[in-house]
């Protein structure tokens, strides 16, 4: 939920005022890859073939590189503006461990991000590092994406679509981006998305269970990384992504023992009911933030 929203065309820049919202904690907690923290220690966001620069200034946040139309066909939705935080915040704040966890990261919001995209990032996610992960994902739109626009004298490259990707060769993948083993998966993920045989708006209409059997039919997707796909991509606010940081946080926290990972977000869903996803967020931040269970 925003106030004071305000727009100037002419300067393709938006602003507004909102009590949930720091771009540090939106774009380092884990949930996106195509960010660049620039030396004003603004932000400058990629999804699909759109960009902004986001910053804080006094108590307004300054969307650029976004007019009205931006801000209504794109940015609403990906920043997930209509959401009131403060609601689900009071909802998760019922013991003194969440609560911290809530007031670390109190401007997180979960970025509703382009589907293709999303998937084949979070295939590149598993058992990898972030750094690492955005590098690889930044020279798969450098080679085969389109430049979209220019900021601080940088191109910016759009994600590449299935049809581009799908005629990169597994050699090209693996050498050029740098993805190691994930090269084929991410070529036949491309190509079952560009021929149709997968399609990708179509699950949506799919229940959590039967959206996370489609998408585990994927190359490259087991649980953890269907559950990312499923919250950071298709609004599925129930789902908790078990990770090696979550499972430390959860049982050192929570549990307080070694528990395999489905029990783990069994346990989640039970404790956190509907805003599990939201809960894995702010969690997911205080404990890398704070290293805690390592």
């Amino acid at each position: 939920m925003v106030d004071c929203l305000e727009f100037d065309d002419e300067l393709k820049i938006t602003k507004f005022k909102t009590s949930s919202f720091n771009p540090t904690h939106i774009f380092e907690c884990g949930q996106a890859f195509r960010w660049y923290k620039e030396e004003d220690n603004s932000y400058t966001t990629v999804d699909g073939d759109k960009f902004c620069n986001v910053s804080i200034v006094g108590d307004y946040i300054y969307l650029k590189n976004c007019t009205k139309k931006d801000y209504y066909e794109k940015w609403e939705n990906y920043f997930d503006l209509k959401t009131d935080y403060s609601e689900i915040k009071e909802k998760l704040s019922f013991n003194d461990t969440l609560k911290n966890a809530l007031e670390y990261g109190y401007g997180i919001r979960i970025l509703n991000q382009d589907k293709f995209s999303t998937i084949i990032s979070f295939i590149i996610s598993a058992n990898n590092q972030i750094p690492r992960i955005m590098k690889s994902v930044n020279i798969i739109c450098e080679n085969y994406g389109n430049i979209i626009g220019e900021f601080n004298d940088r191109n910016i490259y759009s994600f590449p679509s299935p049809e581009q990707l799908s005629k990169v060769s597994v050699e090209d993948m693996r050498e050029i981006c740098r993805v190691g083993f994930r090269d084929k998966r991410i070529i036949d993920v491309a190509n079952m998305i560009q021929s149709g045989q997968f399609d990708i708006e179509k699950i949506s209409e799919l229940s959590n269970e039967d959206l996370r059997k489609e998408l585990i039919k994927l190359p490259g997707v087991g649980p953890k990384v269907s559950d990312c796909i499923m919250l950071f991509a298709y609004k599925r606010s129930s789902t908790f992504p078990v990770d090696v940081w979550i499972k430390r946080v959860m049982e050192y926290l929570f549990i307080k023992k070694e528990t395999d990972k489905k029990l783990i977000a069994n346990y989640a869903n039970e404790l956190f009911g509907e805003y599990a996803g939201y809960a894995q967020q702010y969690l997911f931040y205080y404990g890398r933030e704070n290293t805690i269970g390592k």
